[in-house]
Formats: structure tokens, sequence, C-alpha cells
């Protein structure tokens, strides 16, 4: 749809919401469900029951808007904004579109130049990853992992040697399976954090190893669920033995490079001191001259 010249087009909000204690709702919040032109929740009931408790009583339209039917009422909702409506989109807990509905209508808005904004509002993610007692300068999220054995496998083996601190979310009834899987994949060793049900009543952080956590969890475990993986550690130098670091010099000698910047570069790679490469080239020159 093009707007016309002239039309003032209206904004689409993204609005966090509380993930367990409704106190941490942010103070925006209210104001934006009272003023909203069109309210898209990806439940109405508990959006029903957010608006109570929060004494709120919308003056806008309210829409469904999830998984289901994020497709068909994304155009019905990109017309709305073009029309000049502001827009509020709201999830069952935390911030839309991080593993929820949302992404495909802040990309049709910005495709059509409308303006996105957001009230931010608490994070399972970085609430997880702060509890967690896992490094936080560096992370990456993954969301869910796949349903399927297989599937989950590979994609947890694409990230075997990530340095980051990893984030998942995960259902409660699949849990035992996918720490089992991490344990597989990473090393029962790994350190991880378990976080369930954060901001609630039984709040509760279980650290410890992968493979305690999947021991733990294989009795089985309710409610909300966020894991936080420790990342690879560096991996140490690959021993090498003096006739292959010989043969690395060599082949890259043959390529072209001149011999101290090739005993420079294999010394790198082996972590060794460009001095014990120099020393084992040396020894088998010498060997050959003698034999």
């Amino acid at each position: 749809m093009t707007v016309a010249p002239g039309t003032t087009t209206g904004i689409l909000v993204l609005a966090g919401t509380p993930i367990g204690d409704i106190a941490d709702a942010p103070p925006r919040l209210a104001e934006e469900l009272a003023t909203a032109d069109v309210i898209a929740a990806e439940d109405t009931r508990r959006l029903r029951r957010l608006t109570q408790a929060l004494d709120v009583q919308p003056a806008g339209r309210v829409v469904s808007y999830f998984e289901g039917n994020e497709s068909a009422r994304t155009p019905e909702l990109v017309e709305a904004l073009a029309g000049g409506a502001r827009v509020l989109l709201v999830t069952d807990a935390g911030m839309p579109s991080v593993s929820d509905p949302g992404y495909r209508l802040v990309a049709a808005a910005v495709e059509k130049d409308i303006r996105v904004t957001a009230v931010p509002g608490p994070s399972a993610v970085l609430t997880a990853l702060a509890l967690s007692g896992l490094p936080v300068d560096r992370f990456c999220f993954e969301g869910f992992l796949p349903r399927k054995a297989g599937e989950r496998l590979s994609r947890l083996r694409e990230v075997a040697e990530e340095r980051r601190t990893l984030v998942y979310f995960e259902a409660p009834h699949r849990l035992d399976d996918t720490l089992a899987a991490m344990a597989e994949v990473f090393g029962g060793e790994r350190r991880a954090a378990v976080c369930r049900e954060l901001t609630k009543t039984y709040e509760e952080v279980r650290r410890g190893s992968l493979g305690e956590l999947a021991a733990w969890a294989a009795e089985g475990v309710r409610g909300e669920i966020t894991v936080v993986v420790e990342g690879a550690g560096e991996k140490a130098p690959e021993k090498l033995d003096a006739a292959e670091l010989v043969r690395r010099v060599r082949v890259r000698e043959e390529a072209g490079e001149r011999r101290k910047e090739a005993i420079a570069a294999v010394a790198a790679e082996a972590g060794l001191p460009k001095r014990e490469v120099f020393d084992a080239v040396v020894a088998a020159k010498n060997a050959n001259a003698a034999g």
C-alpha cells in the first residue's frame, strides 16, 4: 500500500510487558494502553487481565495478533498505521518480536517508512543472563531450539565452539531432553544456569554443570524456563612434533612465502616461539645434508 502524499502516518509502539511480577510494568505502559487507537495483543484474555491489574480502560480497538494470524493481520495493521493510527503491540510477556509475534509487523512498517518506537520493559533474556553468574560481557540469544531431537543436536553443534555466553528459551516438558543434548554436544562439565519463573513467587535459579542440571531436570520441572550456558573455552594450541612443523613451513614456502614469514606463521598457529620452529627447520636441513 502506498501512502498518499501529505498523509500523516501513525506510529507503531512495541510495549514490553511484565514477565512475572505486575509491579514491573513500565510506567508508560498504562498510558499507552489507555490512549492507543489499536491494541494488537498476542492473547486478548491476558491483555484484559493486564489492563485490570493496571486499572486501565483501553479506548482503542483491541485485536488479536499471534503466530497463527500474524501473516494475515499484518497488512490490516499497516493500513491502520498508514491512515494515522497509533498501534500498540503487546505480547504475553516481555518485548514483542523477541521470540514472540512482532517481527513481521515491524518489518512491514519500516518498509513503509512508518515510525516504530518502543516502551522498554522486562526481559527474560537479560534477567536470566544477569542472574546466571556466567560471563555477561558478550552473549548471544538463540531463542527456542527445534523440537525434533536430530534438528536440536544439529543446531547445538553449530554453536559448540561459540565463545560467547548462550541464552535459550525452553518449554518445561522439553527441558530434560534439551539439557541432555547440551551435555552431549558441549560437554557435561560446561557450566550453565536454569532460570525458572523469573520475578514470580516461585522464582528459582539452578546453577551447575550441564550434566548436573540434566539429571536434576529429569525429575520434571515446571514454569517458564530460560537457560544460560557458558561459552566454549579457548582451545589449547595443537601439539605438533618437529616433523609436522617442518612440513608446514615447507608447504608455505612452496606456496611462495619467504622462510622467515613461513616460520613466523607456523609458530603462531602452533602457539610456539619462533625460535623453536626455526630450530626444527635447521635440524631437518642438517639431517638431510648429512644423509
